[in-house]
């Protein structure tokens, strides 16, 4: 049984990956570097060529995921390519999310284990199943969000400190160190904002008094600066070297080649102390409460409601602070361990009266909901990626009749750059890793200059195709034609049947099941320049 439910929170997380295969922008730094680390290495003499020189982004952000991604990705893209999996680089990139995907689906078996031994083994299936019935974290598990790299050591650290017997009151000594070290590291070196899920859990951890607080401090402080850096200088005779101890002011000045830089620091000077945050739009407090953690959880919410009120160690469990959206994915695992013991209570209830299979059919209608929900976002997503579906259908459309041909040069407009034309799908130009084969076309310009207008375009004589975002414009002048279209999800309608309440007994069985429609439009074009 246990497997059984770690296979399945492992394939789900795959089966979003496999189904969505492409990324977004706000993905797009961690990707790229993944990327950059895996063909180029860490070498100084190949740094000026990593994307991020070209595209910073408004703020520095660490390398240190993206490099032990890229290290963890290494072997099994040489395995998958001796078996004959891995082709391509937009194979390469699937792999890529596959092992983030691993790693996340990992922390959840960790906390599944922690949950069957303090809870029992039928709770434990209860967080499984309505961790996987849910949308969006089993969907971002497997995206190389920053939030996505800090959530694994952020699990290790819950795993570590409820993982004890079912009337154990306190953590071990170990478990608390670890947890806190941990939650500390991640709020150096991924996401600052992780230190508003372990302030309430130091201060729950001094009341209850589980860890002393000269001890918090220690190792708070020991852990704070190897996150940061530490270094110390051995002087010889003939040479000066410097040993680097951890990590991000020290991986990250070499590779951004700023000195010093410490990009989770510098993300709180430029959101909080200017403000620059509010560019990107703002949500008020009640989001949290009605729109925010509504949509993570779905029918975990009111069962997590319940398993507080049922249980004190639940209670214990999710009554801490919390302050900020992007906070909320964070603390999902606990209110999925409070709703599983919730929702074992419901369908544990003798079936023999009408409370109990009341209680019986509540809960799994609450799970049959929850997997209608992620059933239709995850149709939607699959659509929602009509630039990274553009790239893809340039490559396979052109490869063969360009084939021996050097001047094919296609210009990626904003749009298809942002929904999914990452670095990972320039197939036909360097570089590609050793274990891969390179493709017969191999010298491809992919070219994303962005604010030209469709002017500079037609005059800049070396490109030779355009995926961009309206056609009517370029097609007009003569001088491109359109080769193809790619569409992309524009919204859900209901065709709900006719003829009202006494006619529905008469409606065919396949009309129902088209009750809610996906509607799709043109969203990108490719057009090729006309001889």
């Amino acid at each position: 049984m246990s497997f059984a439910m770690d296979l399945l929170l492992l394939a789900t997380s795959w089966a979003h990956v496999l189904l969505a295969p492409y990324t977004k922008v706000e993905e797009s730094f961690n990707l790229h570097a993944t990327h950059d680390v895996l063909m180029y290495g860490v070498g100084t003499d190949n740094l000026y060529k990593f994307d991020h020189n070209t595209f910073p982004g408004a703020v520095p952000r660490t390398f240190i995921g993206s490099i032990l991604l890229a290290w963890l990705t290494s072997p099994v893209a040489y395995v998958a390519s001796q078996w004959g999996l891995l082709n391509t680089k937009l194979d390469l990139q699937i792999a890529v999310r596959l092992v983030l995907a691993s790693l996340n689906a990992t922390g959840f078996m960790l906390i599944r284990r922690a949950v069957c031994r303090r809870f029992g083994r039928p709770t434990g299936l209860m967080y499984v199943l309505l961790t996987c019935s849910q949308f969006h974290l089993p969907f971002w598990m497997g995206r190389t969000l920053p939030n996505m790299f800090a959530l694994f050591p952020v699990n290790l650290g819950f795993y570590a400190l409820y993982d004890r017997a079912p009337q154990s009151q306190y953590p071990t000594r170990r478990g608390a160190d670890v947890a806190f070290a941990l939650l500390t590291f991640t709020a150096v070196v991924f996401r600052s904002e992780v230190a508003l899920l372990l302030a309430p859990l130091a201060i729950q951890a001094l009341l209850h008094r589980h860890i002393s607080v000269m001890r918090l401090i220690r190792v708070g402080f020991v852990s704070a600066m190897l996150s940061i850096g530490a270094y110390c200088s051995l002087c010889t005779e003939r040479s000066t070297t410097v040993e680097q101890l951890a990590l991000t002011v020290t991986i990250d000045s070499y590779l951004w080649n700023q000195w010093p830089l410490w990009p989770e620091l510098y993300g709180i000077y430029f959101n909080v102390y200017q403000g620059k945050s509010s560019d990107w739009g703002t949500s008020p407090v009640h989001a949290y409460f009605l729109s925010h953690l509504p949509k993570l959880l779905l029918g975990s919410l009111p069962l997590a409601v319940l398993g507080a009120a049922l249980d004190n160690r639940i209670r214990a469990l999710i009554c801490l602070g919390h302050k900020e959206w992007r906070f909320i994915i964070y603390v999902v695992p606990f209110f999925n361990v409070a709703a599983a013991r919730g929702a074992w209570w419901m369908v544990s209830r003798r079936k023999g009266g009408l409370f109990g299979r009341m209680m019986f059919l509540a809960a799994t209608g609450i799970l049959a909901l929850n997997f209608a929900i992620t059933l239709v976002s995850t149709r939607a997503s699959m659509a929602n990626y009509p630039g990274g579906s553009a790239l893809a259908t340039f490559n396979d459309q052109y490869a063969g009749q360009h084939t021996g041909m050097s001047h094919v040069q296609v210009h990626i407009s904003n749009l298809a750059a942002q929904t999914g034309a990452s670095l990972f799908l320039q197939s036909h130009s360097p570089p590609h890793i050793p274990s891969m084969t390179s493709p017969v076309t191999n010298d491809w310009v992919y070219n994303k200059t962005e604010s030209l207008s469709p002017r500079d375009l037609t005059t800049s004589t070396p490109l030779t195709h355009l995926i961009t975002e309206s056609s009517v414009e370029f097609t007009k002048t003569g001088r491109w034609k359109l080769v193809d279209s790619v569409q992309g999800f524009s919204r859900w309608k209901w065709n709900l049947p006719q003829g009202g309440i006494t006619k529905v007994l008469e409606v065919p069985l396949q009309q129902w099941l088209s009750v809610l429609e996906m509607e799709t439009n043109d969203q990108l074009y490719i057009l090729e320049r006309a001889k």
